[in-house]
C-alpha cells in the first residue's frame, strides 16, 4: 500500500512542477486536466505526510520511555499518537479507493409519483422540497426543468437541476422508491395511507462524457400547456427531443423561449442516455460480486417516510431517526453523510477481499 502511495506523492511533486512550467499555463486545457489531477492527489499526499509525521513522533517518543523524568509525559503521548496513527490509516485506505469520475459532478434529479395517486404526487412535491432546502444549505443551484402538476397539489413527475461542487457525491444514494405513511389530507376517517415515488439522481453529462449524433434525434416543437398566462397557446416553445437509437423522449416547456427549453432537455437527454450506459457497466461488473456498491437500484424501496411516528427509517443501513419534520425541511446531511460511510466500508471490505 505505502509503494503505491509513494509512487502517487512522487506523481503529485511532478504536478507542482509542472503547474508552473510557464508553457503550461499558456495550454489551459492541459493547465485544467494537470490541475484536476493535482487536486485529486492532495488530501491523499497531506494525509501521507501527516502520517510519517506521527511515525517519526511515535519513534522519537519511544526512546523517551527509558528516561525515568520523561516516561510519564512520552506514555501520555504515545496513546494519542496511537490513536492518530489509527486514524490515519483509515483515512489513508478511504482515500485510496477507486474514485467515482462523477462524485464532484452537478446532477439531474427526478422525482416521479408512484404508488397512491393524488397522496403520493403530493409527497414527489414534499421531496422536491426536501432536497431543494438541502441544496440551499449547501449553496447549490436548484432548477426546476420540467415538471407535471397534480390536481391536488404536488407532481406527478418533476425533473431538475441541481448544481453545484460534489453535489452528486453526496446525493447519489437517494436512487430508489421513497415510500410514505401517513392520513392524508382527503382522508375523513383518519386512515393511514401507503404511497411510494421514485427517486432518480443522475450525474450531468458532459460534452465529453457523450457525443450524440444530430441524426439520432427527432425534435418536435409545440405549443406550452398549462399555467403560464397570455404566452400559453400562442407560440411553439414548448420542445420534445427524441434520441431515437434509445427510444428516450425528453420534454421541456418551463422556458418562454424554445432556445432555452431545446438546451436543457437536452442537458437531460444526456444524462439519462449517460446513467442508463453507466448503470450497464455497472451491472456487468456486478455479475461476478456478490453484491454492487452503491447500485442506487430503483426498483428497492429504500426508504420509509412514517408521519404517525415521526421517524424516517433508511432500510439499507437500517438507520431510523425520529425527527422526520426537521429532515422534511430539508436536514438530511446525517443520512447522507451514514450513506456514503456505510458503502464506503463495503467497498474497503471488497478492496480488501480482492487483494
Amino acid at each position: 500500500m505505502f509503494e503505491k502511495i509513494e509512487e502517487l506523492e512522487r506523481r503529485y511533486q511532478e504536478l507542482e512542477a509542472l503547474l508552473s512550467d510557464p508553457a503550461v499555463i499558456a495550454n489551459q486545457p492541459e493547465f485544467r486536466k494537470l490541475s484536476r489531477e493535482h487536486a485529486d492527489l492532495s488530501e491523499l499526499v497531506t494525509e501521507y505526510r501527516r502520517y510519517r509525521k506521527v511515525l517519526a513522533e511515535i519513534a522519537g517518543n519511544r526512546e523517551l520511555l527509558a528516561d525515568p523524568d520523561m516516561k510519564e509525559m512520552a506514555e501520555e503521548e504515545l496513546r494519542n499518537l496511537e490513536v492518530e496513527k489509527e486514524r490515519l490509516e483509515g483515512e489513508i485506505q478511504l482515500l485510496l479507493l477507486p474514485k467515482d469520475p462523477n462524485d464532484k459532478k452537478s446532477v439531474i434529479l427526478e422525482i416521479r409519483a408512484g404508488t397512491g395517486g393524488d397522496e403520493s404526487a403530493l409527497f414527489a412535491g414534499d421531496l422536491l422540497r426536501m432536497y431543494s432546502r438541502f441544496a440551499e444549505t449547501n449553496r447549490w443551484r436548484v432548477e426546476i426543468i420540467s415538471a407535471s402538476e397534480s390536481e391536488r397539489g404536488g407532481y406527478k413527475e418533476v425533473v431538475a437541476s441541481v448544481e453545484g461542487e460534489g453535489v452528486y457525491s453526496r446525493l447519489k444514494y437517494e436512487s430508489g422508491t421513497h415510500r410514505v405513511q401517513r392520513v392524508p389530507e382527503t382522508e375523513a376517517q383518519g386512515r393511514i395511507h401507503t404511497s411510494a415515488c421514485t427517486v432518480a439522481i443522475m450525474p450531468e453529462a458532459e460534452d465529453i462524457d457523450i457525443d450524440i449524433n444530430p441524426a439520432d434525434l427527432k425534435i418536435d416543437v409545440y405549443r406550452s400547456s398549462g399555467a403560464g398566462g397570455q404566452h400559453v397557446n400562442t407560440t411553439d416553445s414548448a420542445v420534445r427531443i427524441t434520441h431515437l437509437p434509445t427510444g428516450v423522449v425528453v420534454a421541456c416547456q418551463e422556458e418562454r423561449s424554445q432556445i432555452k427549453n431545446r438546451a436543457k432537455a437536452m442537458k437531460v437527454l444526456k444524462s439519462r442516455i449517460l446513467d442508463s450506459m453507466q448503470s450497464e457497466q455497472a451491472a456487468k461488473l456486478a455479475a461476478d460480486r456478490k453484491q454492487q456498491v452503491g447500485s442506487g437500484d430503483r426498483s428497492e424501496r429504500i426508504r420509509t417516510y412514517n408521519f404517525p411516528q415521526g421517524r424516517m427509517t433508511d432500510h439499507r443501513i437500517g438507520l431510523t431517526l425520529y425527527r422526520l419534520d426537521a429532515l422534511m425541511e430539508g436536514d438530511i446531511g446525517e443520512v447522507v453523510d451514514a450513506l456514503r460511510a456505510h458503502y464506503q466500508m463495503e467497498a474497503l471490505k471488497q478492496q480488501s477481499e480482492g487483494m
